[in-house]
């Protein structure tokens, strides 16, 4: 049984009014085996998006490598654009050495409500993933159970978006369930209507610019 630990603390700047919301890294950035292109830091996996599609949208011209320079372009972007990382997951156990989500059991989470209450100026949570099993989305419906708080739906079109009032102040949080930039998403991109108009429109587009589009309006 693989003890699957988060690499990274949550990296929050003050200047943070969105927080990127997921799960965990794939297993060899808490044994520290990077591969060739992967940066080592959140959303670093050389087979993750994230990055990719903020790199188009905001033209960082980013480096795909194992540098200090390139963590630091990534963390100098989140200050300057206020956004902050915070995941799910602080460890969970898998009996396979696999980056799914659906593999991890014994899921120990954040408290996410309590980070918020930390950090009076984030009013927005971006998930990467919605509410299927073990998904970021999923796991933060758990934690808020145990604060008797429920989601309450604005749009149920993808990307799904929802609001909920903090326990200590009533401050309202908007959450938005964006499709995860990961390569194990793209079959759910391809079912959806949205991106068959698009091909049908623009033949060349892929499921990158597909996300681009969806991710511009909440980043």
């Amino acid at each position: 049984m693989f003890y699957h630990i988060h690499p990274y603390p949550p990296f929050i700047p003050e200047t943070a009014t969105k927080l990127i919301v997921g799960t965990l890294p794939p297993p060899r950035f808490t044994t520290g085996e990077l591969k060739e292109g992967d940066v080592d830091f959140c959303y670093g996996s050389r087979d993750g998006q994230l990055w990719l599609i903020l790199d188009k949208i905001f033209n960082l011209n980013l480096k795909f490598e194992n540098t200090a320079e390139a963590i630091d372009q990534r963390e100098r972007f989140l200050i300057n654009r206020g956004i902050g990382v915070c995941d799910m997951v602080a460890s969970a156990k898998r009996e396979k050495v696999d980056a799914s989500d659906i593999g991890m059991s014994d899921v120990e989470l954040r408290d996410l409500v309590v980070i918020l209450q930390q950090n009076p100026k984030i009013n927005t949570l971006l998930f990467t993933g919605g509410n299927s099993k073990n998904g970021p989305e999923y796991f933060f419906r758990r934690k808020l159970k145990e604060y008797n708080i429920s989601l309450k739906i604005i749009s149920n079109k993808v990307p799904r978006i929802h609001t909920f009032q903090l326990p200590n102040n009533g401050r309202e949080i908007k959450t938005v369930s964006l499709i995860a930039p990961s390569g194990a998403a793209n079959r759910a991109v391809g079912s959806l209507a949205s991106y068959k108009n698009m091909k049908a429109e623009f033949p060349k587009k892929t499921t990158i610019d597909f996300r681009v589009e969806q991710y511009r309006p909440f980043f």
